[in-house]
């Protein structure tokens, strides 16, 4: 590729009214990061094996500016729009994304929903208005949304911190650490293997199935909501369960106790096996389920 060629591949700047359909696609770096930055409308990315970054899709009216820049190992793709208190509300763009397997992922949305399949590298998403749904391998996640759900698929190794202000956060397969919070939702995670798991919601359920490894930690806590934990496989640790207005049900076989006379809450506290790992959870108004398969 000559000079010219390059120096266009390095930077593509594309006003949206000169065509409101994007298809570019350029060179980067099999490892590196790409940065995606959308107002409103969706953003769909997924790995694949070429060393390219290709975006199709289309932008709103008035969009001001599309950006598809490289420098070195970091790629930029961002829509630009105006202030929009001028009166201009066609922003919605929707991009369909494709980048290296291998590649890190660092996505922010206002009101527009990310879409993540096929990407191996770190991923930090975020999002004001939109809901999140990706998928995990071997690498950590950071996920932020103030009105959507989380919606994570994972395989192998990784750690996650998830946060979701009015919406329900679901976990499927991950192994190693998870810290989900919800203000306004249902925290569900299953089908994992654990280190340590720390789930909070003020008005929601938490519902946990997964094995507990040697010396791990379980910590949740609702205000509004039940509990339901699910134990796979042998189960080593040391509880300290309390409900202030719920009901526990252990099929373990130690009975919970009031705490006290003059008021209705429980408590419960046993040892599993040698009572290496740590089981913590307190709800306000909400009962409480621990068993195991």
């Amino acid at each position: 590729m000559n000079k010219t060629l390059m120096s266009i591949a390095a930077l593509l700047l594309v006003s949206a009214a000169a065509a409101d359909e994007i298809d570019q696609t350029q060179d980067a770096d099999p490892n590196g990061l790409v940065s995606i930055y959308n107002t409103s409308g969706s953003v769909e990315i997924s790995g694949w094996g070429r060393r390219q970054i290709e975006v199709s899709g289309s932008v709103g009216d008035d969009v001001e500016e599309f950006i598809f820049e490289r420098s070195g190992p970091v790629t930029t793709i961002k829509v630009n729009v105006p202030n929009l208190s001028f009166g201009r509300v066609d922003v919605s763009s929707n991009l369909v994304i494709r980048v290296p397997q291998k590649s890190s992922l660092d996505v922010g949305t206002v009101s527009a929903d990310i879409d993540v399949e096929g990407v191996h590298g770190e991923q930090e998403l975020q999002a004001v208005s939109g809901d999140i749904q990706t998928e995990v391998f071997d690498s950590d996640l950071k996920a932020d949304t103030v009105s959507g759900d989380i919606d994570v698929d994972a395989e192998g190794e990784s750690e996650a911190r998830l946060v979701s202000v009015s919406g329900d956060i679901t976990v499927r397969g991950l192994n190693g650490e998870v810290n989900a919070e919800a203000v306004s939702g249902d925290i569900d995670i299953r089908d994992g293997s654990f280190d340590e798991v720390k789930s909070e919601t003020v008005n929601g359920d938490i519902t946990w199935e997964g094995a507990l490894r040697q010396k791990g930690r379980l910590d949740m806590e609702t205000v509004n909501g039940s509990v339901d934990i699910q134990f796979v496989g042998d189960v080593d640790a040391r509880f300290d369960i309390e409900t202030f207005n719920g009901r526990i049900k252990n099929c373990f076989g130690p009975q919970p106790e009031r705490t006290s006379k003059y008021a209705p809450g429980w408590e419960l506290q046993f040892t599993e096996g040698d009572g290496l790992g740590r089981v913590n959870v307190a709800t306000l108004n909400g009962s409480l389920d621990l068993c195991k398969e």
